[in-house]
């Protein structure tokens, strides 16, 4: 089989061929459908996070090691099973929950395996979908598909349950009674728009910086879409909005929108970040508590979160982002293009039969 590999991090990516892994025991072998190209596969590639003030987290604190198939948005059909497996057939096409633990953990007990001490992520710390065959566990990561196409699906394996995880830690009386702001919109912006309105938004308000995405957050419903540099833009958003702001999702996590986010937050306010881009928050410590700001992180979601996000979008055929197909080939000019921010929407891969 095929796979795309960071060999060494920072540089090119290379094209590998390799056996098909035999499996045994609870495993399943998938034929890859379709793979999403993250965000979070640029840190990937370049070997780790910008934790601001000098200081970088490289990849190996997180359990990643070279060579890496990356790719954690990923549908496949089966094409075979280990012989404890039960209940499944060849043929099958299922969305892939990547964010796998220990299993033996209080977390993993909790069923909250994205926040496992000990991943083992697909497409991060074993073989992701960036290949022909994706092998798989575990049966019970497997999310059976609807109505859904794979290049649909894929990404709700990450951007789509990142928005929704986050969009639960927000107060839901709030959230239908006053407008929320998103930071940033990109893939997961765009989808948190569609999924506010479904979960009873008020509305949402957007910042960011490129007109094409501003347009792209007003197509698919946001009430008002601004840059970061208009002239007096905590004014025009609480004008907008009718009120004070009580909710943010950042999206993009940078210096610069944590400190846009806690000027723009009233008191008692609520930011959820979720964005990687790097750095160190800067807010004054007094304020801090003189606001009485509420600053909670949201680590992609849940197994639980996952399939209740997959009937959700089932139930209301939503559409939640614009993908681009490409194929296995094309890994690595779809990460170039994706950090030089010229992607609206996603990127998914598509191996050649």
């Amino acid at each position: 089989m095929r796979s795309i590999q960071v060999v060494k991090f920072g540089k090119p990516l290379q094209m590998v061929s390799s056996e098909v892994p035999e499996l045994r025991g609870t495993e399943v072998l998938l034929k890859v459908r379709a793979a999403g190209v993250c965000h979070t596969d640029l840190h990937l590639w370049h070997g780790g996070y910008d934790l601001g003030n000098g200081r970088v987290m490289p990849l190996e604190e997180r359990g990643v090691s070279l060579p890496l198939t990356m790719g954690h948005e990923n549908v496949g059909e089966i094409i075979g099973t280990g012989e404890e497996v039960r209940g499944l057939e060849n043929g099958g096409v299922y969305l892939v929950y990547p964010w796998l633990g220990c299993g033996k953990c209080d977390m993993c007990s909790e069923g909250k395996e994205n926040y496992c001490s000990k991943p083992s992520t697909i497409g991060i710390n074993r073989p992701g979908g960036y290949s022909d065959y994706l092998l798989v566990p575990h049966s019970r990561y497997l999310i059976p598909l609807k109505s859904l196409s794979p290049r649909e699906a894929a990404p709700l394996a990450c951007s789509g349950l990142s928005c929704f995880s986050a969009l639960r830690k927000l107060d839901q009386t709030i959230l239908k009674n006053r407008p929320l702001v998103i930071i940033g919109a990109g893939g997961l912006g765009l989808m948190s728009i569609v999924l506010a309105k479904v979960l009873g938004s008020k509305g949402v308000i957007v910042i960011e910086p490129s007109m094409e995405r501003r347009k792209a957050a007003l197509e698919v419903g946001a009430l008002a879409a601004f840059s970061p540099e208009e002239k007096n833009i905590n004014r025009l958003i609480t004008e907008t909005a009718n009120n004070e702001i009580l909710q943010i999702l950042d999206f993009v996590g940078s210096e610069q929108t944590a400190s846009l986010a806690f000027d723009l937050l009233a008191k008692g306010g609520h930011l959820v970040t979720l964005g990687l881009f790097g750095g160190a928050a800067g807010w004054p410590l007094p304020l801090l508590a003189i606001k009485a700001i509420t600053v909670q992180g949201s680590y992609v979601g849940s197994l639980p979160e996952l399939r209740e996000l997959v009937e959700l979008v089932e139930r209301h055929n939503l559409k939640l982002i614009p993908t681009q197909e490409r194929q296995l080939a094309d890994v690595q000019q779809a990460l170039e293009r994706l950090e030089e921010g010229a992607v609206t929407g996603r990127f998914v891969i598509a191996p050649q039969e």
